[in-house]
């Protein structure tokens, strides 16, 4: 028998990883099926991302890159932008009445803007890292990157309580960007293609929603550009999800089974 020639192994390998690909994508779409795909600009460090009224608010992150930016979902341009001073490195955001807040990584800063206008209203100091940032309709709630969860006065800005984040008795660290749902706090975990959904009383992790296979290989080129984004639309019931330098914004719709509504303990 001959031995295989090196272009034969390398259609064995590339039909191998096609396999694996369509498999793996195969068991995380019967969690969700996507509505529509949308353009989402390449170069946003995506960090925080919200959905009101029809608008995409995004905040981006890398120092001299940082900005507050609103834009149309359905063709992606930046309507409105606010450019942070290079010093910050932005992070997460999240609404607050008629007002946007925006935390920084490393500078313990946020900013509060008049959502409208985009105008700085205020800043306020945080202790540790900003990593995600979302609401409940009650408090602030903000991740630093460990497997704690800081409940804030939005008011006050102080830490009124905070969870630890625990999947089957483990802490779970590494929890980005939020967003907070069906009564429910939705995290990104840094560099997987994993959201999990938390217990905002326990901590405990209710349910991990796998979005691997959004995007297929060569579609983007950085090893920073990972899944970060998660942004709902309470009058579809539908999630916007994108990723750090992502050319695209998915519009999702879970299924029954990708909410599951007890604790794993």
């Amino acid at each position: 028998m001959n031995a295989p020639t090196p272009q034969r192994c390398l259609v064995r390998i590339l039909l191998f990883l096609y396999i694996l690909l369509a498999t793996c994508h195969s068991q995380a779409a019967d969690q969700y099926r996507v509505v529509h795909t949308y353009p989402h600009d390449p170069t946003a460090f995506t960090q925080g991302l919200i959905y009101l009224n029809g608008l995409l608010y995004e905040s981006t992150g890398l120092n001299g890159r940082s900005s507050l930016r609103a834009a149309d979902l359905k063709t992606g341009a930046v309507l409105q932008r606010s450019n942070l001073p290079e010093q910050y490195f932005g992070e997460g955001l999240t609404n607050w009445q008629n007002t946007l807040v925006q935390i920084t990584w490393k500078s313990h800063v946020a900013f509060v803007y008049d959502r409208f206008s985009f105008r700085l209203l205020r800043t306020f100091q945080f202790d540790g890292e900003g990593w995600g940032l979302t609401q409940d309709g009650h408090n602030l709630i903000l991740s630093d990157g460990t497997a704690f969860l800081k409940f804030l006065d939005p008011n006050t800005f102080h830490v009124v309580r905070h969870i630890r984040v625990t999947d089957k008795g483990a802490p779970l660290d590494n929890l980005n960007e939020l967003e907070y749902l069906h009564g429910m706090i939705y995290a990104n975990i840094w560099h997987t293609n994993r959201i999990v959904r938390i217990s905002p009383q326990t901590g405990a992790v209710l349910g991990t929603l796998d979005l691997s296979g959004l995007l297929f290989p060569g579609e983007t080129s950085d090893p920073e550009a990972v899944l970060n984004g998660i942004a709902y639309d309470a009058s579809n019931d539908h999630l916007f999800v994108t990723g750090k330098l992502w050319p695209k914004l998915f519009e999702i719709q879970l299924k029954p089974e990708g909410r599951p509504a007890t604790a794993r303990k």
